[in-house]
């Protein structure tokens, strides 16, 4: 009795889960159906004949919607973990205190250069 055996149904879990996961990508090839024609094979395009153009705007989208997109998602997550400091900042006492002042820096230099570099910009 080492204490281990509270861990037995988690990995049951997920062995279960593993088994369930190998089997369906092993068997889904062997009893789905093989109606295949052009239609199928071609890209999904809504319906719309593929072009090399975007629809809108008539040229190709900027990278840097996609950089700001980033850059939001990774700003956004990385301050979600400061909520937990937030509710237990009573019981964390001066060592969590520290480890989140040296985690704020941490995003704001990122985050200062990134503002500095012009990459928040949005021409």
């Amino acid at each position: 009795m080492t204490g281990l055996e509270s861990y037995v149904p988690l990995i049951l879990l997920i062995a279960v889960a593993g088994a369930f996961a190998v089997f369906s990508v092993t068997v889904a090839p062997l009893v789905g159906p093989r109606r295949y024609n052009k239609a199928k094979l071609d890209p999904y395009e809504c319906g719309i004949e593929p072009s090399p153009q975007p629809v809108v705007g008539g040229g190709r989208v900027p990278v840097k919607f996609y950089l700001t997109g980033m850059l939001f998602i990774l700003f956004d997550i990385e301050m979600v973990f400061l909520y937990p400091y937030a509710v237990a900042a009573d019981s964390v006492g001066l060592f969590g205190f520290v480890s989140v002042f040296i985690f704020i820096v941490a995003i704001t230099i990122p985050y200062i250069y990134e503002w500095l570099r012009g990459g928040l910009e949005w021409d």
